[in-house]
């Protein structure tokens, strides 16, 4: 079900119909779907929305497929993709986060940023200069620095020796291949 409210917070009727693409300062919104949403200052709780813009964005058990912004704290909701500068997320999940700083208490699918901090958090991939974290478990994790209690499969040194060990296979196999089976 979609709901599309006026500036004021009065159900749309077709007298008073917005234009697909409102923009406004402040966007409040509450057991709504949405298509999109663009705005200085968004706040969603228990909604959802396809599209996101906005340089502040606050959701309280709410979902987002794409959400771009400046400044996202989530509470408990479910992002898909995510780019932002500074991104927060306690006991929520992301499928893709892009962004320079981010603090994850949850599950993160693939998280890449300059910077992030993880608490209670499980993530696929994390690639990131600096890692930081009471409790990390991801499946691979490529950083430069990290610091703190890391469970991974792969981490740096391992994808690097994955890869030199990968390598060198294919090329023994390829040699092996060209010798039994090559022209003469």
């Amino acid at each position: 079900m979609e709901a599309r409210f006026t500036p004021k917070g009065k159900p749309m009727t077709e007298e008073n119909e917005l234009p697909e693409s409102y923009q406004t300062q402040v966007s409040n919104l509450s057991q709504v779907s949405v298509e999109t949403v663009t705005s200085e200052m968004t706040r969603m709780s228990q909604s959802a929305a396809q599209n996101i813009h906005a340089e502040d964005l606050e959701l309280t058990q709410s979902a987002a497929l794409i959400a771009q912004a400046t400044n996202l704290t989530a509470r408990q909701s479910a992002l898909m993709f995510t780019e932002a500068d500074d991104v927060a997320l306690y006991e929520s999940g992301a499928g893709a986060i892009q962004a320079e700083t981010v603090a994850v208490n949850g599950v993160a699918g693939v998280a890449v940023a300059n910077q992030i901090e993880f608490g209670n958090a499980y993530a696929g991939v994390v690639v990131a200069r600096e890692v930081r974290g009471e409790k990390i478990e991801s499946m691979i994790l490529l950083s430069r620095k990290v610091e703190g209690n890391v469970t991974t499969i792969i981490d740096t040194r391992g994808a690097l020796i994955a890869g030199l060990v990968g390598g060198l296979f294919a090329g023994i196999m390829l040699l092996l291949g060209r010798m039994l089976f090559g022209k003469k």
